[in-house]
């Protein structure tokens, strides 16, 4: 009997307790109830050493589209590009566009590759200005803005209105691309014609053109790349013996035109030629085991390179850039 009441009275016990942990947990609660939810965010800037040279990378924004297939592969069977995403993790169906300049701080002179959407031209996308200046670098201080080719997406924040973005820079571009577009009006379209005439064919006289293999200063050499667009150009940047290589559009998706460097590209104005530079220097960026960043690769766009089967496969830096 004496046992029996031992456990009812334990039973009761444990029951008092249970409800007097649920009203505390409740009054918990309701004190302190849990902070609102913000939304995602994305690192927007990455910053590490080459020799001498502090290279940073900055996410201008990005897109997300439908239909991968009518941008990538777009001369493969629609399910063979699907397949391919998904076997690398991806949606078949859907693909984010990020879009990331460069900027590479010599020690003498702070050099931009690339400008961005610019904010008027894409809102939301168009982050350059307020990302440099969150960072430390204001627009006064760049001396130097590489433009890699004259997409919109690499040309749009040249301006903010009618007044040039960088007041206190330079600019190079390739001899190729600058009399390609100024000899083609309208090669892509009114609408891109009007966005050039608006930037990069505002600045002729403060234009320096290149050629391949020559230099925007010393340590940092154009290297032709043509195919995506007629003078479209990487660059190799070295420092105390270490390298980068800066991509713009080479290469526009990690997998999809790393894996497969032949399948056709949208926006490439020559697909073959597009394909057969995407094989000579991301065979050698692999070859000789070169960081480089891609314009449009996963933010914060720097990685490295290895020959897989038919093309390449891109290995996203973790920490290698920090030692």
């Amino acid at each position: 009997m004496g046992s029996l009441n031992m456990t009812r009275r334990t039973a009761l016990i444990g029951a008092a307790a249970t409800t007097a942990a649920a009203a505390t947990a409740k009054t918990v609660q309701t004190a302190h109830a849990a902070a609102p939810q913000t939304g995602p965010i994305r690192p927007s800037i990455y910053r590490f050493n080459r020799g001498a040279f502090e290279v940073s990378t900055i996410l201008d924004g990005a897109i997300q589209r439908e239909n991968p297939h009518e941008i990538f592969g777009t001369d493969q069977p629609r399910e063979d590009v699907a397949a391919l995403a998904e076997a690398n993790l991806l949606p078949g169906n859907m693909l984010q566009n990020d879009y990331t300049p460069v900027v590479v701080n010599t020690g003498n002179e702070v050099v931009l590759f690339d400008t961005g959407n610019g904010a008027a031209r894409r809102p939301g996308r168009g982050a350059l200005l307020g990302t440099l200046a969150a960072n430390g670098i204001a627009p006064e201080d760049v001396d130097i803005v590489v433009v890699t080719h004259f997409h919109p997406d690499h040309v749009g924040g040249l301006f903010e209105g009618e007044t040039p973005a960088f007041p206190n820079a330079r600019y190079v571009t390739g001899r190729e691309e600058f009399d390609f577009w100024r000899a083609n009006p309208g090669a892509r379209g009114e609408g891109l014609q009007r966005i050039l005439e608006a930037t990069v064919f505002a600045l002729p006289d403060q234009m320096t053109f290149l050629e391949d293999g020559q230099d925007v200063v010393t340590g940092i050499t154009m290297i032709d790349s043509s195919g995506h667009t007629p003078g479209h150009a990487a660059y190799h940047i070295e420092s105390e013996g270490e390298r980068l290589m800066v991509c713009a559009d080479l290469c526009n998706h990690f997998v999809l035109s790393m894996q497969r460097p032949d399948w056709h590209v949208l926006f490439d104005m020559d697909k073959e030629g597009a394909a057969a530079a995407r094989r000579r220097v991301l065979g050698m960026i692999a070859a000789d085991r070169i960081p480089f960043a891609g314009y449009h690769m996963p933010a914060p766009a720097v990685g490295f390179i290895a020959e897989q089967g038919e093309g390449f496969r891109y290995i996203p830096a973790s920490y290698q850039l920090d030692l």
